[in-house]
Parts: C-alpha cells; sequence; structure tokens
C-alpha cells in the first residue's frame, strides 16, 4: 500500500494540518536557499553583489515555482487514484511522470542558456550588477535538472500523502547550503558565483536523498515493469493539471519581474529594495503556497472517494488559514518593516527607506492572494486547471502590470503606490474565482435537481 496518509477519514482540519505543516517547512526551507545567498552576501559586500544575487535568485524562484507548478498535476491525479484505490493507476502515472519532466528538465535547461543576455536585457541589469547576476544564473541554470528531478519526486510524495519525507531532505540540504554559503563567499570571497555554488550543492545532496527513499519505499512491493510505462492517457491527465498551473504561477512571477524591471530602471538603490521586498514576500507566501497544494491533495483523494462535501470543506479550511496567516503578516510588517528590511543591508539607508514604503503597501496581498491560491488548489483537484490561468491571466493584464507601470510614472520619489499593485490583482482574481465557483456548483449541482426548470 503506498497510500501514506488517507486524507478521506477522520477529523478533516487536523489532517490537513499534518500534511500542511511538513510541507510548509519543505518550502521554506527551500525558499531559505536563496535567503540564505542573498542575506550573507549583504554581510560581506555592497549593493551591487546584492542585487546580482537578487535578480538572479529572483530569476530562479520563477523557475521552480513553475516547475513545482507543473509536478502538481502528477501529484493530483495520484491524489485521485490512490483515493479511489486504484495503485496500478498511481503507478502508471508515476511513470508517465518521469518519463515527461526528465528530457523536459534537459531541454528547457538549455533554453535558459540561450536566453541569458535576453533575461539580463530585459531585466534592465544594472550595469555595476550585470557580472554578478550573469555568474549566479549561470551556475544556477546548470542545476535546473536537479530542481525538476526534486519536484517530481516531491510530487509522488504529495500525492500518497506524505509531506515529512520532503521537508526532512530539503532540511539537511538546507544545512549544506548555509555551511557552503559562509565558506565560499565569507571565506572564499567568491562573492554572488560562492552563493550560486552552495545552492548548487544542496540540490545534489535533496535530489540524492529522495530518490533513495523513493526506491526503498516502492521496491518491496510486488511491482512490474509494465507499471512504470508511460502512456497517453496519463501523460494527458498530468498536463491538463500542470500546464494552467504552471502557466499561472509563472505569469505571475513574470509580473514580478516586471516589477523588479521598472525598480531596476530607477538606479541600484530601488532595485535592492524592491529586491529584499520580493525575496521576503516570497517568503511569506510559502503559507498559501502550502495550503494550495494542501487544498489540492485533501479535495483530489477525496473527489477521488466521491466525498464531494468533504472536499469542498478543505477549500473552506484552507481559505480561513490563509486570511489569518495574511492578517497577522500585515499587523507585523505595520510596526518592523524597516528592521526587517535592514537585516539585509545593514547601513544602507536609502535602501531601507525604499524597501520599507514599498513593503508597507505589498504585504496586504499575503491575506488577499491566499484566497485565490486556496480556489486555485481546489480548481485543479476538481480537473479544472484552466480556471485558475484564466483569472490569473486576467488580473496580471488589467491590474498588476499597468498598475506597477503607472505607479513608477506617476510617483518616481516613492515605491508606496507601485506595491499597491499586486493586492489590487489578487482582490480581482477572488472576485473572478467567487464568481466561477459559484457558476460551477450551480451547473452542477443546482440544475441537476429534479424540479430545477431546465430538467422539466
Amino acid at each position: 500500500m503506498i497510500l501514506q496518509n488517507d486524507l478521506t477519514r477522520g477529523p478533516l482540519f487536523p489532517k490537513m494540518m499534518r500534511f500542511a505543516i511538513p510541507y510548509l517547512a519543505a518550502c521554506f526551507l527551500q525558499t531559505f536557499y536563496g535567503m540564505a545567498d542573498l542575506f550573507i552576501t549583504g554581510q560581506y559586500y555592497g549593493a551591487a553583489p546584492v542585487t546580482g544575487v537578487s535578480i538572479g535568485s529572483q530569476v530562479m524562484h520563477m523557475i521552480i515555482v513553475m516547475i513545482a507548478g507543473l509536478t502538481i498535476g502528477s501529484a493530483v491525479s495520484i491524489a485521485r487514484a490512490l483515493g479511489a484505490k486504484d495503485e496500478k493507476e498511481a503507478f502508471r502515472l508515476m511513470g508517465s511522470a518521469a518519463a515527461l519532466f526528465i528530457p523536459f528538465s534537459l531541454v528547457f535547461t538549455g533554453l535558459l542558456f540561450l536566453s541569458m543576455p535576453f533575461i539580463l536585457q530585459l531585466l534592465q541589469t544594472p550595469p555595476e550588477a550585470l557580472e554578478d547576476t550573469r555568474a549566479y544564473l549561470t551556475i544556477c541554470f546548470a542545476g535546473v535538472p536537479l530542481i525538476v528531478l526534486y519536484n517530481t519526486v516531491s510530487g509522488f510524495f504529495r500525492g500518497m500523502g506524505n509531506t515529512k519525507a520532503p521537508m526532512t531532505f530539503i532540511a539537511i540540504s538546507g544545512v549544506v547550503n548555509i555551511f557552503l554559503d559562509y565558506l565560499l563567499i565569507g571565506s572564499f570571497h567568491m562573492s554572488a558565483a560562492g552563493a550560486a555554488w552552495g545552492t548548487f550543492a544542496s540540490e545534489v545532496v535533496s535530489v540524492v536523498l529522495s530518490f533513495v527513499y523513493l526506491y526503498r519505499k516502492l521496491a518491496p512491493l510486488s511491482l512490474t515493469r509494465s507499471s512504470f510505462i508511460p502512456g497517453k492517457k496519463w501523460t494527458r491527465r498530468i498536463l491538463s493539471i500542470g500546464v494552467p498551473i504552471s502557466c499561472q504561477d509563472g505569469l505571475i512571477q513574470v509580473s514580478f519581474l516586471i516589477i523588479t524591471a521598472i525598480a531596476n530602471s530607477r538606479g541600484v538603490e530601488a532595485a535592492a529594495a524592491v529586491g529584499i521586498v520580493e525575496k521576503i514576500i516570497s517568503f511569506l507566501f510559502l503559507v498559501p503556497s502550502a495550503m494550495m497544494s494542501t487544498v489540492s491533495a485533501t479535495a483530489a483523494q477525496n473527489l477521488g472517494a466521491g466525498l464531494t462535501e468533504r472536499s469542498r470543506q478543505a477549500l473552506r479550511y484552507g481559505i480561513t488559514v490563509c486570511v489569518t496567516f495574511g492578517l497577522l503578516c500585515i499587523l507585523l510588517i505595520h510596526f518592523k518593516a524597516p528592521e526587517i528590511v535592514a537585516l539585509f543591508v545593514p547601513g544602507e539607508t536609502a535602501v531601507i527607506a525604499m524597501g520599507n514604503d514599498y513593503f508597507q503597501s505589498y504585504v496586504a496581498d499575503c491575506a488577499i492572494a491566499g484566497i485565490h491560491f486556496c480556489f486555485s488548489g481546489y480548481f485543479a483537484a476538481c480537473r479544472k486547471a484552466a480556471f485558475s490561468f484564466i483569472h490569473n491571466v486576467i488580473s496580471i493584464f488589467t491590474v498588476r502590470i499597468p498598475g506597477t507601470y503607472a505607479a513608477a510614472l506617476l510617483f518616481p520619489s516613492t515605491l508606496y503606490p507601485m506595491g499597491m499593485a499586486a493586492p489590487a490583482g489578487s482582490f480581482l482574481s477572488v472576485i473572478i474565482c467567487v464568481f466561477i465557483i459559484c457558476v460551477f456548483l450551480y451547473k452542477k449541482y443546482v440544475r441537476q435537481q429534479p424540479g430545477c426548470r431546465k430538467n422539466r
């Protein structure tokens, strides 16, 4: 039996938290790679190397988020199969995912190397930080296949209801990353390149550990070679969920990169301020991201078992957790934003002041975005991931990007209005999600009632 956490039985909220907390811890540690790179670089170097690591780690965060979104397709599909007690189907989904994602990782890595000059130009990288950014990205791009492999195996574990194992692997590799950062950046004076090499080594550790553990878990089972033969049906099922979510997450990150490009055009201080706040926000967004995956896995298992109402209850619990967390973040940042920014650039008063302005308005997104994150997880479990893509496209191209550009033009002396664009876009997404879910539920449940006029 490969189902390691049955989310279809027992009290739902405690079950969700037992799934979410290890997953959140793993996401925290994975994001901590970039946070540690930025923090440790700031302790030894000035604004230019910090900006290089900031821009490079933001690009890598976008790549990681898109890869993780793509693998949600396999996690949700495996969870639905196991909820229906169909292990053979789950193994076929694993085989198809492996056959799909491994070649993809190699092609994707080649495309990233080819597009590096375009990426640096698109982000309007300040001249002072150009070499540091290029060095950081060159090494990190080489580790993209490792990121794909780890997230693929991690998706298998989430589908099986196991989030503790990935947390353990990331914890070990995180210790390796921090140790190497201090060694390579501090002792060997390798600047941004040292930060990148530390991240690369930690990725190797996490991949090796996850593959060894997966093999030990599956080897005792009576499996045949045909269990892992990929097929069009399973590949299509994975991609129909994963591609819209990956595109959705990619578009959100593109909007962040456009904000970075606008900030970069305003000088190295504004670039550093925006980069630091974006990195902290990406850290805070781990809770909504964890709840999105928790809602998707929980709802998927329950939908596979035919427990529709329990799947909707998972959505309500997820939204409650995200809104509560977001309100706490708003309260914290209102009083402590300058001190938090100063941790990354001690003594850089201009960067701290700009970062405070940007942070104070941006932090509202921690509460608002969590709502549509949970809706996206539920849509994925219902195999309606295209809904997530639709609401994000609308909000990004009608609010986020135009709002950021307008704020930069109209308020050149402060970053506060720029920070309002993201929560405004998320608010529009929430409105669209509520509309979609109401229409979806009406069509699925109300119109099927015997007394409905459409059925007469």
